[in-house]
């Protein structure tokens, strides 16, 4: 797997869904036991894919993200140093699984 590749397809595919409002075709990239976690924000863990297409209902982001620095920490596992377009930054670690996002984890710094 291109982690550099499916890092850019995660970004774009979260981009696009920010600016339409709908989210399917990002939630259908998790797979069906997936984990989407935040680090030191109160909200989650979200477990399953049902789950985590619920918290994007009921919370959408409101801001696009730019990924300025990709690098692989495990076998499929990649962690992403991001800045969100309206100001501030994070970082989010995605490990995939056959094909499909199994554990994300993300962070904002202050």
């Amino acid at each position: 797997m291109d982690l550099t590749e499916a890092v850019r397809e995660h970004e774009r595919l979260f981009n696009d869904s920010v600016r339409s409002g709908d989210f399917d075709d990002f939630v259908a990239t998790f797979a069906d036991d997936a984990v989407m976690r935040f680090d030191d924000v109160p909200v989650g863990p979200f477990k399953g894919r049902d789950a985590i297409a619920k918290a994007y209902a009921s919370q959408p982001p409101s801001d696009t993200m730019s990924i300025w620095s990709i690098e692989e920490v495990a076998a499929e596992t990649a962690l992403a140093r991001f800045d969100w377009d309206a100001g501030g930054s994070g970082t989010m670690q995605v490990t995939w699984r056959d094909g499909q996002v199994a554990e994300l984890t993300i962070a904002f710094n202050s």
